[in-house]
């Protein structure tokens, strides 16, 4: 069974087609690259299966359920789509437990086991304000895999990171892979994709096709 089902998507916006005829059939467990220069309509795509916007036609079914009809939003879902709304005056650790208590399904230990994963200190009493871009980026990986989900959707989440940020990421989608997550990147169209994925596809004007597979 298909994890994610895209069928017909169109989206429309102000008289412009932002998503064009999209179809998609996604299994559990794999990573998927979504590659297009900015404004291609990759991070509109990828805020439709948030359930973030509502289709002007077309159909997005997650695990057997439909978008807006079964459920106004995904389930079990991690996110980096633009810039994380944290709060300036509070320290990592502070931030994800603020967001943890929205679902309270996971554990003070969780939340520190998510900012270790990232190669961040779970102890560090910085606030938010004074990290650095990269440890920024670090900190929204963290609160996208802190509660475990079954889907991965991130938007250019390698941004900002240094080499060694970069490694660890590669480290943790294979990990999160492992565990059988499915994971969705999208990425700059003259990026360099230095980390194994299972399909890639190409977004330009709204439209999806097939790119490269099982690299």
């Amino acid at each position: 069974m298909d994890f994610i089902e895209i069928v017909n998507l169109n989206k429309v916006i102000g008289g412009k087609d932002i998503l064009v005829d999209v179809n998609l059939k996604l299994e559990p467990g794999k990573i998927y690259i979504f590659c297009g220069r900015n404004g291609s309509g990759k991070t509109m795509l990828f805020r439709a299966m948030c359930g973030l916007i509502k289709p002007t036609s077309g159909e997005i079914k997650i695990n057997g359920k439909i978008l807006h009809k079964d459920m106004s939003f995904p389930k079990s879902v991690g996110v980096i789509i633009e810039s994380p709304g944290f709060w300036d005056y509070y320290t990592g650790f502070e931030n994800l437990k603020i967001l943890a208590s929205i679902k309270n399904v996971i554990t003070d230990d969780e939340i520190k086991e998510a900012i270790t994963r990232v190669g961040l200190e779970p102890e560090d009493n910085r606030i938010y304000k004074k990290y650095s871009m990269g440890m920024k980026q670090r900190l929204a990986i963290a609160q996208a895999i802190m509660e475990k989900p079954d889907l991965l959707i991130l938007d250019e989440p390698a941004d900002s990171l240094d080499e060694d940020g970069k490694e660890l990421f590669r480290n943790l989608l294979l990990e999160e892979k492992a565990r059988g997550v499915t994971i969705l990147i999208a990425l700059p169209d003259k990026e360099d994709i230095d980390f194994l994925f299972d399909y890639q596809f190409k977004v330009r004007d709204g439209k999806v096709t097939p790119g490269d597979i099982q690299q």
